[in-house]
């Protein structure tokens, strides 16, 4: 680990009435570093993202990311994340490329760096040939694809991917795996949540292992297997 993490999360908990989801996580985050949450569908992995980025308050715990608290009051310390939803966030009714434009407008990019950083991400993610295309014409493959490019728009530290695979065919699952790799070869920084044992082992420098809302188990691949 650096000495200085890039994500920190310190005693993270969430209660809703009588059950707690989220039971004191704590993990930290290198620069650079792709993190697997891994745990079954119910393990808390979403609602832990959603308060890593500043969505959810937490009941109790804290979280930094890039040195600077990270809170749903602090917007401006959200800068330097990325999240991509489960849940396609995109205008069915406009073309791939017209999305990202209108993504990457809302930083306030000049017009050649704006465009320069749409190609960018339309390149990696296997979409430039379709770029054009309205979005409601797309695979729900390509779909997911385009959504996770939108999360890179302002080229975030740190990439959150809420296990973004889940429901696509082999072809765009294997586009979205390597494209992951690339972006961490590049230096950026990925959580990666999953309940997929192959990705976690695929991508992932470290695991932490979550279940019933609490982190069981943490390690390298080799340490985990």
């Amino acid at each position: 680990m650096a000495s200085e993490p890039l994500l920190a999360c310190d005693g993270l908990t969430k209660t809703y009435g009588d059950r707690t989801v989220v039971n004191g996580v704590s993990f930290q985050v290198a620069p650079g570093e792709t993190y697997g949450l891994l745990g079954p569908n119910g393990a808390g992995k979403t609602t832990t993202i959603s308060m890593i980025a500043g969505i959810l308050a937490a009941d109790a715990g804290s979280v930094r990311v890039a040195a600077n608290e990270v809170s749903p009051t602090a917007p401006r310390s959200r800068a330097a994340i990325g999240l991509v939803p489960q849940e396609i966030a995109l205008y069915p009714d406009l073309s791939g490329r017209e999305n990202l434009r209108f993504f990457v407008r809302l930083q306030m990019l000049p017009r050649a760096p704006l465009k320069a950083r749409v190609d960018e991400v339309l390149e990696v993610f296997g979409l430039a040939d379709r770029a054009g295309d309205p979005l409601e014409e797309y695979s729900g493959g390509m779909k997911r694809r385009c959504n996770i490019a939108a999360g890179l728009r302002h080229q975030p530290e740190l990439l959150i991917l809420d296990e973004p695979t889940v429901g696509v065919d082999p072809q765009s699952r294997n586009a979205i795996l390597g494209a992951v790799e690339q972006l961490a070869g590049e230096g950026m920084s990925v959580l990666y949540p999953t309940h997929y044992l192959e990705e976690a082992e695929r991508l992932c420098d470290r695991v932490a292992i979550l279940d019933e809302g609490v982190v069981v188990a943490e390690g390298s691949r080799d340490d985990l297997i």
